[in-house]
Order: C-alpha cells, then structure tokens, then sequence
C-alpha cells in the first residue's frame, strides 16, 4: 500500500466513488515547501508549486491507496500533472501531483 496527499478534486467524493468504485478513508495533513495555486492548470485545477521554503504549506488529506488506485489517478490527473513522493506534515511518506513541466 502506498499514501497519497491530495488537495484538489481527488478530495472529492464523487471523483473517489467514479474513480476507484469507493469513498476512501483519508486524514488531514500537510505538505510544507509547496505553495498552491488556484486555476492553474486549464484554467480551473489547484496545482502545487515546490518553493523549498519550509515555512511554505499545502493543507490537504492523506489517504491509503494501492497501486491500482493510483493508476487510476494518474490517468485521471492527465499528463498536466507528474506524481512524486513527499514527506508529510505527519512524517508519511506520500504520492503528490505536482506541475509537469517537461
């Protein structure tokens, strides 16, 4: 099992039901050295931009997912979006999206 910190539609629990077929299980947590941006991507999704400035913080929800649910995310995020791992507020380790600049 792997956790990923969410903080845009992910939290959402229709995306959850239509996505992974299940509500899941989450808590909050943060993600420190990010700052968010509104619209940012499209025009209408959050995106988190690593600013490395640890008094920088996301808030957002942690969940536990397996390695099919985040292929599902993935796909869901599209190609705007990269997925890597992150310490958290909580000291999980966790998948975040962030910006793909490539």
């Amino acid at each position: 099992m792997d956790y990923l910190f969410t903080y845009g539609t992910l939290q959402d629990l229709q995306v959850q039901e239509y996505l992974f077929g299940r509500i899941l299980d989450g808590k909050s947590d943060a993600l420190f050295g990010f700052k968010r941006f509104e619209n940012a991507v499209y025009g209408r999704y959050p995106l988190v931009l690593h600013t490395k400035n640890e008094e920088d913080k996301v808030e957002g929800m942690v969940y536990k997912v397996s390695t099919a649910d985040l292929k599902k995310a993935d796909i869901y995020e599209t190609s705007a979006y990269k997925r890597e791992k992150f310490n958290l507020e909580s000291g999980l380790m966790a998948w975040v999206y962030i910006e793909n600049s490539q």
